[in-house]
Parts: structure tokens; C-alpha cells; sequence
């Protein structure tokens, strides 16, 4: 294959090169720091979002809520105080690196003091789903990331096959079965979520356990063997009772709750003959 390049001086084409040149650094260095020597290395220069029983620390100053990053060598001194050794930070996971490399950990202090904790770290550990939507936009994916991790390697410390304990790499990327040498790594369930249209008007539906006023578009799991369109069809036949004429994909998003999930987004057309005979959501 012959790759040609002109006119690469130009401005656009340098900073557009400049920025995925940025973008493949992080992920390769991220991929690197997956081998237990070298995460095991970053331990001591990398900073640390911090969680107690899965409840992440938020720092307040006015009005605004942070989910700050503590240094290694701040945590160090801090985790001494609360009767814990510098062996404790093995138990992080590695969730990303800033765009000067500096790795980036979670991790949860479940098995120290809460009050001391924040006394010392001038904060407060925040039930997850209210600090979710506590912290502005940008803050959020990588809390969710952080919490989710923790939360599959806190509910898969045993193996499936032969009930013997697993044992977490340095990074937190996998889970290894030593008797039967089982590697187990983090997933997600996929779910579509989709606003249903005839064109004219959009079916929202709510449920029982929903407060007065509120409705929501439909959503539902993809089950084993299903591609996104037919989750789509399967859901909205079930939910609703209409077939689906077509339906385009709009955007995805990690979603944490009740735990990781993949929200698949799409629109869904139905035909406006259909409508004739359904009260469901407006409709």
C-alpha cells in the first residue's frame, strides 16, 4: 500500500497531525502500563481518585463539587495515618492518563475509617449515584469508569468454573483463576435506548414507580446473539406493541447503573397507521 501526503506544512494538517499524535501516545502508554512492572513503577508517580465502599470523594468550594486526584506521595502520608502501608496502593485499578502521561488510578479505602478518612483528605465520600449528578459533565465518565471497576473486580473475586480465589493484576485490566489459569476481564451489558417517532409526534412511557409527571423513552438489555436492530424491534414490540419501520443510531454512553452498561442510542420509526387503535405514551 502506497500512502502519499501533501502539503503537510499546512496549519490544519500540522495540528490535526499533533493531535492524534497526542491521543496514540496516551493509549500505547496506557497499553504499556498494563505489565505488572511497569504499573506496579507508576504506583509511585501517579495520582488517585479515591472511593470508600464505592462512594467517591468529593470536595466542595462554594457551590461546585470536584472529584479531586490525590498524588501518590500525598496518599502515602495520608494512608500511613490511617494504619495502612504503601502495599495498599496495589489494590488500585488504572483508569487513564492525563495528556502528560501521568497515569491515573482509583482506588477504594473500604477497609479504613470513614471520618478519619475525610478529616484527612478534606472531603466528604458521597453515595455514587447522588455524586454522579453532583459533578459537572466533564468530571463524570471517568468516575463512572473508576466506580465501575471497583465494583466488577469487588464482585468477582472468586472463579466461576472452579470456586477458587482470582487474583487482579497490578493495572486491574483482568482477573486471573491461578488453579485453571481462567483469565476473566471487565465487561458491560449493552442496552438500546430508543425515542420511538411516527413522525409527527414521539412515545414516551413512564412506570408505576415513577413520580407524577415523569416519562421516559424506552430501553431495554440486548439479549445473547441479538445485533442492536433487533434488540430495537424486540424491545419496542414488547414494550408498546408496534413494529419498528426503521431505525437510524444516534450515539452510545457508558451508563453505571445499576451497574456498567452500555446505553446504545437510537432513533426508532414506526408507521402513523399503526397509531390508530394505541393510547400507550400519547399515541
Amino acid at each position: 500500500m502506497h500512502l502519499f501526503l501533501r502539503n503537510f506544512n499546512t496549519p490544519t494538517l500540522q495540528i490535526s497531525c499533533r493531535m492524534v499524535s497526542n491521543y496514540v501516545s496516551r493509549i500505547r502508554h496506557l497499553c504499556d502500563l498494563k505489565e505488572d512492572e511497569a504499573c506496579r513503577k507508576a504506583l509511585s508517580s501517579g495520582t488517585f481518585l479515591l472511593f470508600h465502599g464505592l462512594s467517591p470523594l468529593l470536595q466542595r468550594i462554594e457551590n461546585k463539587y470536584t472529584a479531586p486526584f490525590v498524588t501518590a506521595s500525598e496518599l502515602n502520608g495520608i494512608l500511613k495515618k490511617l494504619g495502612q502501608t504503601e502495599k495498599c496502593l496495589e489494590e488500585s485499578v488504572l483508569i487513564g492518563c492525563t495528556e502528560s502521561l501521568v497515569p491515573q488510578f482509583a482506588l477504594d479505602l473500604g477497609q479504613t475509617e470513614k471520618a478519619r478518612a475525610e478529616l484527612l483528605l478534606k472531603g466528604k465520600f458521597v453515595e455514587f449515584k447522588k455524586a454522579f449528578f453532583l459533578l459537572e459533565g466533564k468530571d463524570s465518565p471517568l468516575l463512572s469508569q473508576a466506580q465501575a471497576l471497583l465494583h466488577w473486580h469487588s464482585t468477582h473475586l472468586y472463579c466461576g468454573r472452579t470456586g477458587q480465589p482470582t487474583q487482579k493484576n497490578i493495572s486491574g485490566s483482568k482477573r486471573v483463576c491461578g488453579t485453571d489459569e481462567i483469565i476473566y476481564y471487565p465487561q458491560m451489558s449493552p442496552v438500546v435506548i430508543m425515542l420511538v417517532s411516527d413522525g409527527a409526534r414521539c412515545l414516551l412511557a413512564r412506570q408505576k414507580g415513577f413520580p407524577p409527571g415523569m416519562y421516559s423513552a424506552l430501553a431495554g438489555f440486548c439479549s445473547i446473539g441479538e445485533t442492536v436492530e433487533e434488540s430495537v424491534h424486540r424491545e419496542v414490540a414488547e414494550e408498546v406493541g408496534l413494529d419498528v419501520s426503521s431505525l437510524v443510531y444516534s450515539a452510545s454512553q457508558h451508563w453505571p447503573f445499576p451497574s456498567s452498561t452500555l446505553m446504545i442510542g437510537c432513533h426508532a420509526m414506526v408507521q402513523p397507521k399503526q397509531n390508530k387503535n394505541k393510547t400507550i405514551g400519547g399515541f
